[in-house]
C-alpha cells in the first residue's frame, strides 16, 4: 500500500512537471520581458549582462542544454547554490526567449 501511495505521488508530480513544460513551451516569450525578469531575480548570481557571478556564464545556455532541461534547471535549483523559482509558464517563456537571445 506505501508503495502505491508513493507510486502515485511521484507520478502525479511528475505529469505536473510535464504539464507546466508543454505549456512553457508552446508560449512564444518576450526577450523584453526576459530581460526585465533575469534582471529582477537573476543578475545577483550571474550579473547584469548574464556573464556569470557566483552563478556561470549563461551566455549559450541554450546551445549547451534544451529548453525542457533550462525550465527544469530554473524551477528546480538543480546545481547548488542555485535556488528553485516558482515561476509561471508565461515568465517562464519570457526568460528562456531572453536566454536564446544571448547566443
Amino acid at each position: 500500500m506505501v508503495s502505491l501511495i508513493c507510486f502515485l505521488i511521484l507520478f502525479l508530480k511528475h505529469n505536473s512537471n510535464n504539464t507546466y513544460i508543454i505549456e512553457t513551451l508552446e508560449l512564444n516569450g518576450s526577450a523584453r520581458e526576459g530581460d526585465a525578469l533575469f534582471k529582477m531575480n537573476c543578475v545577483g548570481c550571474h550579473g547584469i549582462t548574464a556573464r556569470g557571478l557566483v552563478g556561470p556564464d549563461l551566455h549559450s545556455i541554450t546551445k549547451r542544454l534544451n529548453d525542457k532541461e533550462i525550465i527544469k534547471q530554473v524551477t528546480g535549483g538543480l546545481t547548488p547554490p542555485m535556488p528553485s523559482f516558482e515561476i509561471d509558464p508565461v515568465n517562464m517563456s519570457n526568460l528562456l526567449k531572453y536566454l536564446h537571445s544571448l547566443e
